[in-house]
């Protein structure tokens, strides 16, 4: 059983930067490729950021390519969204996510271990 706890997330005005982050618990974290999905009211849960096991590869949603960065510890078993350019749409519940799977998906479903979220709010 994999205990996943974001932290980082607050307030910030249109154009500022946040970090999140990821720590894990419970299991072999090198197992696991990581996921950042987020979550708007009203809005279903979205995929942002995906990283494989090693930290090797890593798949960004259009909407954050060029702003938004994750990277991960293996030794700290950590991992990091750093979000830069942050825009008034990208205010939402940010959730990280663990897969033990190798195929790159974007498919909440697809992830055996969530947090419990951290809110982004982002003014204009």
């Amino acid at each position: 059983q994999v205990q996943l706890v974001e932290s980082g997330g607050g307030l910030v005005q249109a154009g500022g930067s946040l970090r999140l982050s990821c720590a894990a618990s419970g299991g072999t974290f090198s197992s696991y490729a990581m996921g950042w999905f987020r979550q708007a009211p009203g809005k279903e849960r979205e995929f942002v950021v995906r990283i494989s096991q090693s930290g090797g590869s890593t798949y960004y949603a259009d909407s954050v390519k060029g702003r938004f960065t994750i990277a991960r510890d293996n030794t700290k078993n950590t991992v990091h969204l750093q979000m830069n350019s942050l825009k008034p749409e990208d205010t939402a519940v940010y959730y990280c996510a663990a897969d033990r799977g190798t195929v790159v998906t974007r498919q909440p479903r697809r992830y055996e271990y969530w947090g419990q979220g951290t809110q982004v709010t982002v003014s204009s």
